[in-house]
């Protein structure tokens, strides 16, 4: 925990310092102790470290400590310690910011218990911080291909390196992996930047259509050919063809496309007049196209004609380094999207993507981050919606200790005013007078489903 954290401990009390400074270092928890929230307010801005301080104290008490450490920073947890505080007083700090509220005297494992707690959130707060910092703080290419893995690192390169020419490429990749984004890199940043990108799925388009997808077709050309019709050839002149699933373009198709390439000339279906073109070729491939022509699904000559020069995305399990960076780009962006707050991620959930395989790559993981950021499933690779919660009820019996009760009557209170406004979050935030980040947080902390109480 002390490589997590650490914590300013405050407390007027030359007793009580002592005796949490040596429970919490037989724990290993690093502790900046401070007699007052003078000392404390000097601490603050140059520790990363949450605060735990007591509420009773001289001059500036816990209570102002708070209101000026959540203006300082919102999301440093603090910890509020007090032997005089009552229903009332907790339940107005933890509307104020505090994250826990801890009764003195208190046993040692409930005081280590709730600094565990608060230094695992002000880890995943670093960590989302330091994700942001870092997408932030890309431009170019690194903000389109993300990630820090030595592949990616080298992917990069590669892209930048054949952007600047006009060969054609062949990527290749597993569903999912980004083939398209890839292929736009390459038109986006080069000299054809300024012109068309004209994408086209083969294994998307009927083979009867192919032949007029591709080189366009004249009036009365075939039954239904009321119009002309430009194919996607002659569509991206100046720029880039981008051909998706390319080992699935039909043989017959595969020896117009070569005709195409070699002569940088089209003729539309029902015309025999050669249109000039100047196009420059990505094509994208699940399968090693070089075993498709050993196979005879693929024509060679086309093949050498496409494979100038080849680009290999490697599927998500083989650089998991680069999931979580991934994961809040797409998760934050999701947020923006649907109008939520940010959401932090725990750390049991960043284990559970790490350990996942990702069968359908990015793509999978894209869907697990806008899940995450509209809270639907209970974890962050399930699918299935999350099970109804089994929060205690709203008339369960109190109980006697002091956190215990403010515990309770936080959750009676969301849970009612859940009630009250069917569920609606906006209209809870608005009666409670809380931002929707802390309702989200107290929402997950005591397992509330707000779907319950829709209706």
């Amino acid at each position: 925990m002390a490589e997590r954290c650490r914590v300013i401990f405050v407390d007027d009390e030359a007793s009580v310092r002592l005796a949490v400074e040596q429970w919490l270092g037989l724990v290993g928890v690093e502790v900046v102790m401070c007699a007052s929230a003078r000392d404390a307010l000097a601490k603050l801005p140059v520790e990363d470290a949450i605060l735990v301080t007591d509420v009773k104290m001289p001059e500036t008490d816990g209570i102002e400590l708070l209101r000026i450490a959540v203006r300082q920073d919102a999301d440093r947890p603090v910890v509020l310690l007090t032997g005089h505080g009552d229903i009332a007083m907790a339940v107005e700090a933890m509307r104020g910011g505090a994250y826990d509220f801890v009764e003195k005297p208190f046993e040692p494992d409930r005081l280590v218990e709730t600094i565990r707690r608060a230094c695992e959130k002000w880890r995943l707060v670093l960590e989302n911080r330091r994700l942001r910092a870092q997408l932030h703080g890309k431009v170019g290419i690194e903000s389109r291909i993300i990630g820090t893995s030595p592949a990616i690192e080298t992917l990069r390169r590669s892209v930048l390196d054949l952007a600047s020419t006009h060969v054609n490429v062949v990527i290749r990749g597993e569903t999912g992996t980004g083939k398209e984004l890839v292929a736009r890199c390459l038109h986006d940043f080069g000299q054809r930047a300024a012109q068309p990108f004209v994408a086209i799925n083969c294994g998307a388009v009927p083979e009867t259509m192919f032949e007029s997808e591709f080189f366009g077709h004249e009036v009365g050309a075939f039954t239904g050919a009321v119009a002309r019709r430009v194919g996607k050839f002659e569509h991206a002149n100046g720029g880039t063809l981008f051909m998706d699933e390319i080992e699935s373009m039909p043989i017959a198709l595969q020896v117009k496309t070569l005709r195409a390439l070699q002569e940088q000339a089209v003729e539309r279906l029902g015309s025999h007049k050669s249109i000039r073109v100047d196009v420059r070729t990505v094509a994208a491939a699940k399968v090693d196209l070089l075993g498709e022509v050993h196979a005879g699904r693929f024509r060679e000559d086309l093949y050498y004609r496409l494979d100038v020069a080849e680009l290999h995305i490697p599927p998500l399990r083989e650089r998991k380094e680069d999931i979580p960076l991934l994961f809040e780009f797409m998760a934050s962006e999701a947020a923006a999207l649907h109008g939520r707050e940010p959401r932090p991620l725990a750390d049991a959930d960043l284990r559970q993507l790490l350990a996942h395989d990702w069968p359908g790559n990015v793509r999978e993981l894209k869907n697990a981050a806008e899940r995450h950021a509209i809270g639907i499933g209970s974890g962050v690779v399930s699918v299935s919606p999350a099970a109804p919660s089994s929060a205690t009820p709203i008339d369960a019996p109190v109980r006697e200790s002091l956190s215990a009760q403010v515990e309770q009557f936080e959750r009676t209170c969301i849970e009612g005013a859940l009630k009250t406004c069917r569920g609606d979050i906006k209209a809870t935030m608005e009666l409670l007078n809380l931002p929707r980040r802390t309702l989200n947080e107290k929402m997950a902390r005591y397992g509330i489903d707000r779907r319950k109480f829709a209706r």
